[in-house]
């Protein structure tokens, strides 16, 4: 129970978090989607420190450790899970299915949200 907890908090803050930071990117941001690209990359840097040094060590309760990474930045954002996977497939010299798994989760995301725009316009 306390790994659910751990995750529907933290996932509270995570997305609050990217929440204040798109909000405060979007006064300022001209053209560009500033707030996303911060809040992925810094995810991206976050999971990889937390990866290091908690979760190859194992280091804390494994509540905290699928707390932070599935919750805090989980709600943070996707981008930093979807960027490890494809580190360590990279790092296990699975280069075809990084390159897969980098490129279709870009092209197969754009045609979801594309057919998620075209089908929700119809309505």
């Amino acid at each position: 129970m306390p790994t659910v907890l751990a995750v529907a908090v933290l996932g509270g803050l995570g997305a609050m978090a990217r929440y204040g930071i798109e909000r405060g990117m979007a006064k300022s941001s001209v053209n560009f989607p500033w707030g996303t690209m911060i809040v992925n990359v810094s995810g991206s840097f976050i999971l990889g420190v937390f990866f290091a040094l908690a979760i190859e060590r194992a280091y804390g309760p494994s509540w905290v450790r699928v707390g932070v990474v599935l919750g805090l930045l989980g709600g943070f954002t996707t981008f930093s899970t979807f960027s490890l996977q494809t580190f360590r497939l990279i790092e296990d010299g699975a280069y075809g299915a990084a390159l897969g798994n980098a490129l279709g989760g870009l092209a197969l995301g754009l045609v979801a949200v594309s057919i998620g725009v075209v089908l929700g316009r119809a309505f």
